[in-house]
C-alpha cells in the first residue's frame, strides 16, 4: 500500500487578483497540496507568514510597496523553514541571479508548463535547487558574460535592504512622512536614507526613482 504523502502548505503573494486565483486553482488540484493564505502586499503577506509558518512560498516579483526579491530575506527571518519560490514573468539572468542572492529557492517562468510547478515545488521542499529550463540558460549567460544577455548589474546593488524600502516607497509616490509611518521610523532617519539613495544613484526627483524602477522590472509602467 503507497504511504499518505505529507501535505504541504502553500502562501500566494502576487498583487494581480486573477494570477493568485490561477495559482489557488491549480494547487488545490493536488490532494496533498494546502494553500493556507494568499495576500496582494508584500509586506502584510510576511505578517501572515510569520504566523501561518507554511512549507512554500509562492512569490512574484515587481509588486508595489515591496518587491518580491526585497521580501525575501524578511520572508526567511519571519520564517526559517519556510521555502521561496520566485514565479515571475521576468526571465532575464539579472532577476534570477539577485532572487538566488537574495536567498530564494528557485525560480520559475509564469509562463512554464503547468506540471513544472508542481516539479519545483516538490524538489525546493525536500532542499533542492530549482530553476525553470526557460530562466536557466539566462542565468547561464548572464554568469559566463555572453552577449545575449549583457545586462549590467543591478545600480539598485549599491543601496542598502533599508535604503532599497525607501527606493520602492518614492517610486510609488509616497511622500516622506508616508514612508516614516510605513515603515516605523523617524521622518529624520527617512530624509537620511533619502538623501543616501539620491546620492549613490545620482538621482534628484521622484520621477527619476520611478524610471529606474520601471526599468529594474520593480514597478510596472
Amino acid at each position: 500500500m503507497t504511504e499518505a504523502r505529507q501535505t504541504i502548505s502553500i502562501y500566494l503573494i502576487d498583487d494581480q487578483a486573477m494570477i493568485r486565483s490561477a495559482f489557488r486553482a491549480l494547487l488545490e488540484k493536488i490532494d496533498f497540496y494546502r494553500v493556507v493564505g494568499d495576500n496582494r502586499d508584500a509586506r502584510a503577506g510576511i505578517d501572515e507568514i510569520k504566523q501561518l509558518k507554511p512549507d512554500i512560498v509562492l512569490l512574484d516579483i515587481t509588486m508595489p510597496g515591496l518587491s518580491g526579491l526585497d521580501a525575501i530575506e524578511p520572508i526567511k527571518r519571519a520564517s526559517p523553514n519556510t521555502k521561496v519560490l520566485m514565479a515571475s514573468t521576468h526571465e532575464g539572468g539579472k532577476f534570477v541571479q539577485q532572487a538566488l542572492q537574495a536567498g530564494a529557492d528557485g525560480y520559475i517562468s509564469k509562463d512554464s508548463d503547468p506540471d513544472e510547478l508542481r516539479l519545483a515545488i516538490d524538489s525546493i521542499r525536500t532542499g533542492e535547487a530549482y530553476l525553470s529550463p526557460r530562466v536557466a540558460g539566462a542565468l547561464v549567460n548572464k554568469m559566463r558574460g555572453d552577449r545575449t544577455d549583457a545586462s549590467p548589474g543591478s545600480e539598485l546593488d549599491r543601496l542598502t535592504p533599508r535604503e532599497r524600502e525607501v527606493f520602492q516607497l518614492i517610486a510609488l509616490g509616497k511622500h516622506n512622512k508616508q514612508i516614516a509611518q510605513t515603515l516605523h521610523l523617524s521622518l529624520g532617519t527617512v530624509k537620511k536614507h533619502r538623501e543616501n539613495l539620491q546620492r549613490k544613484l545620482d538621482v534628484h526627483s521622484a520621477a527619476e526613482i520611478a524610471r529606474i524602477a520601471i526599468r529594474e522590472g520593480l514597478l510596472s509602467a
